[in-house]
This record gives structure tokens, C-alpha cells and sequence, in this order.
């Protein structure tokens, strides 16, 4: 059967215009968003054994909310030993291992877990956007994982399942700090983004000093948005006093004031004394255990 000359015209414009469009932009999941929801993405933190009990004790007196049971288990593709529990507050998740046994390389080091839908997609997706596979795919007791690494040394794990899990949505979504090398700034920025499917909100050349120790001098900061959460770039030429660069999450709260009122009771340290930059009043602190973590409120202008 013949096609009037009008449908045989609109169908060839339509051939010639796919051909001319980009093969990402015709690939099916070229556009997919692999992201749960923040609410689902925690800060890996270790911790020696005997300190996860206090540990977790003083981060819920700190933040509220709750942890789920602990059990020991296997978490890695080789052979470990470690407790495992999740805890769940108002201003961010965290997963607690407190390993019984050596770590295996590179865990760790990873810095979130971020929750995918699609577990082999999300990990294409990533290294298409330029991260390289630590750890490929290993199956755990409750779903599968695997670890990457983006330009500049960042790490983070990926993790999918079994059972869809429900969270309650968060008051307030924490920051992922990440520091790089500013020669890999570009590559980094670039290539999370394009693979949380997320967006820069700011990127300032010249931020205050003070918010990484160094009062006199500045600095670059970018703050990014996706589904996973947020994330703050700091581009530094790794000169830093301590403790800047150890926090790897950034926790908003309501009262920086009453905030660091409960953490104290709790026996948690205070490394650096309140001070206000970028429309935030913020400090940084220490659990017991080790845990370092940026805490900051927002100030009204």
C-alpha cells in the first residue's frame, strides 16, 4: 500500500531529523535519573567496635531520630566481619560499621552510599560520566553494591534493594562535602553532574577563606543539587588545617546553638568554634568514635 505524499514526506523529515540528533539523546536511559531520594543516601561512617554503641547513642542526642537493629554481617565481596546499622534522623541518614575483622581495600574510603533504582545502569551510567570502577558489582544480604571513583579521588558507593526500602522524607537534606584538587575540579563537577542528572547552583571563586581555616585567604566553592541530595565542591590546593577535609557531611539544623548544646551533653567535641560565611553559621565537630562532621544553620539576610 502506498502512503499519501504528505505522510511519506513527514516520515522521512522525521528519519533525516533522528539522524542529525546526538546517539545519547536517542539512547532509551540516556536521560534516566537512577536517584531515590536523599532521604536514602547515607555517610558511610567507621568506627572502631567499642565505640559504635556511644557513637550512635550521641549522634541521635545530636540530630534525633533512631537507628534500626544492629547485626553483623558480611558487607563486602570478600571475606569481613562487621555490625551494621542504619541510623535514620530529621537532617540526614548515616550506615555504621564497626569492622571485627581487617577492611578490605578500598572500603573505608568510600565516602555515601547513594541508593540507585537499576543497579547495572546506574553503574554504566557512572562510567560514562567519567568514574572509574573501584569495586564491580557484589551481591550483600539485603541487595547489591559497587564502589566507583570520580576524577579527583572521590569515592562512593553505589547500592541497590532487594526490598524497596521507605524512609520518612527528611526536615532538611545534608550537604556531601567533597574537597579536590582544582586541576580536576572541571572533570569532577562535570561528570556527577551529568550523572545525578543534577545542576550547579552556585560556583564562587572567590568563597571566604574561614569556611576551610584560612581566614585570609579565598577559595573555590560550588554547590550542587540533584535527587541524591546535595553536594559542596571545595577546590583547594590542599593546604589545610585541621580538621578540614576529615567532615564529610554537613548537617542542617534549626538552632547551630541548641544543636551544639545536645552534642556536648552527648560527649561530642567541638573542633571549630561557630562563625557565620555565606549566609550560614556554622561549626565542626567530633563524635565519639572519630566521626567528624560539619554542622551549620542558616542565617536570615
Amino acid at each position: 500500500m502506498r502512503l499519501p505524499i504528505t505522510t511519506t514526506i513527514a516520515l522521512m523529515a522525521a528519519l533525516a531529523l533522528a539522524s542529525l540528533q546526538p546517539a545519547a539523546a536517542r539512547e532509551p536511559g540516556a536521560k534516566a535519573n537512577y536517584a531515590v531520594g536523599p532521604q536514602y543516601d547515607t555517610t558511610h561512617v567507621y568506627v572502631a567496635p567499642d565505640d559504635v554503641d556511644r557513637f550512635v547513642e550521641s549522634f541521635v542526642a545530636t540530630f534525633g531520630g533512631k537507628s534500626t537493629k544492629q547485626v553483623v554481617a558480611t558487607v563486602t565481596p570478600t571475606p569481613s566481619s562487621t555490625t551494621s546499622q542504619l541510623v535514620l534522623t530529621p537532617v540526614g541518614s548515616i550506615s555504621v560499621f564497626g569492622f571485627k575483622t581487617p577492611i578490605p581495600y578500598p572500603f573505608g574510603h568510600e565516602r555515601t552510599g547513594y541508593l540507585v533504582t537499576d543497579m547495572d545502569a546506574a553503574v554504566s551510567a557512572a562510567k560514562d560520566a567519567g568514574a572509574g570502577v573501584l569495586v564491580t558489582t557484589f551481591s550483600d544480604p539485603i541487595g547489591r553494591d559497587a564502589v566507583v571513583q570520580w576524577p579527583g579521588g572521590v569515592n562512593m558507593q553505589l547500592y541497590w534493594h532487594t526490598t524497596v526500602p521507605s524512609y520518612p522524607k527528611l526536615q532538611t537534606v545534608p550537604e556531601n562535602r567533597v574537597y579536590v584538587p582544582a586541576e580536576k575540579a572541571a572533570e569532577f563537577v562535570k561528570g556527577f553532574v551529568r550523572f545525578a542528572k543534577g545542576s550547579v547552583v552556585s560556583d564562587d571563586a572567590k568563597a571566604p577563606g574561614i569556611e576551610i581555616g584560612r581566614p585570609n585567604d579565598s577559595y573555590r566553592r560550588i554547590r550542587i543539587t540533584s535527587k541524591f541530595g546535595r553536594m559542596t565542591v571545595l577546590v583547594t590546593d590542599g593546604r589545610l588545617p585541621y580538621p578540614y577535609g576529615h567532615e564529610l557531611t554537613g548537617y542542617e539544623v534549626a538552632s547551630l546553638d541548641d544543636t551544639l548544646a545536645k552534642a556536648k551533653t552527648a560527649g561530642v567535641s567541638v573542633l571549630v568554634d561557630p562563625y557565620i560565611a555565606d549566609h550560614r553559621r556554622a561549626a565542626i565537630v567530633k563524635f565519639p568514635g572519630g566521626y567528624v562532621a560539619e554542622i551549620h544553620a542558616t542565617v536570615a539576610q
